[in-house]
């Protein structure tokens, strides 16, 4: 991961989290329990996530705080479903508020950690980034499914400051995305030896 300093990208997480909450806030029930743009879940699951990923990261933290190498989800994936199922059923106004107070108990965690220098910022958890990472990580969580929401913020609002990261990262790991036939032909419009194929497929993005 590219050595960018964690304040900076605290900052642009706080932009991100008054965008998305702007949107949160505009939310109806009825439109909660619209289909978004991934499969099977509604906006509410969308915003649940959303809520979910910043209290993961908060716990996570704490306990590096405190010298302890937490997970962000002390029962695993199959608690992240199961908690993100529960609460996408809610009140939208209760979807909103939990964007909010999850995002607001988030920034605190890294103004602690921010605070102490980023203590024990090799302990990983189950993830694959240290502790100075979060920010950068949940600057991914908030601005990819913003755009899940499906309610009018879309690619072309993404900030410069995450484009610039996030196309570096994902060009870098294009190659293990695609099959050698594919690899080949991809290359060769890279290199101005044919036209961009419009059927290449690429592997699960990580």
């Amino acid at each position: 991961m590219p050595d960018i300093d964690p304040a900076a990208v605290v900052a642009a997480c706080r932009a991100a989290h008054e965008r998305v909450l702007a949107t949160a806030k505009a939310v109806t029930d009825e439109v909660a329990r619209q289909p978004s743009r991934l499969p099977d879940w509604t906006v509410g699951h969308v915003l649940t996530h959303i809520a979910r990923n910043a209290d993961g990261h908060a716990h996570r933290l704490s306990g590096a705080l405190r010298g302890e190498d937490l997970a962000r989800y002390p029962g695993g994936m199959s608690q992240r479903d199961q908690d993100i199922e529960d609460g996408a059923g809610r009140p939208a106004g209760e979807l909103a508020a939990d964007v909010a107070d999850s995002a607001r108990r988030l920034e605190e965690a890294w103004d602690r950690c921010a605070a102490a220098g980023w203590p024990n910022d090799h302990f990983l958890g189950d993830d694959r980034f240290p502790i100075s990472g979060s920010p950068l990580r949940r600057l991914r969580e908030v601005e990819i499914h913003h755009v899940d929401l499906g309610l009018g913020y879309e690619p072309a609002d993404w900030p410069d400051f995450y484009l610039d990261w996030e196309l570096a990262h994902a060009l870098k790991r294009l190659p293990g995305r695609l099959s050698g036939p594919d690899s080949r032909r991809l290359l060769a419009w890279l290199t101005g030896r044919a036209e961009l194929p419009a059927d290449i497929e690429l592997g699960p993005w990580m």
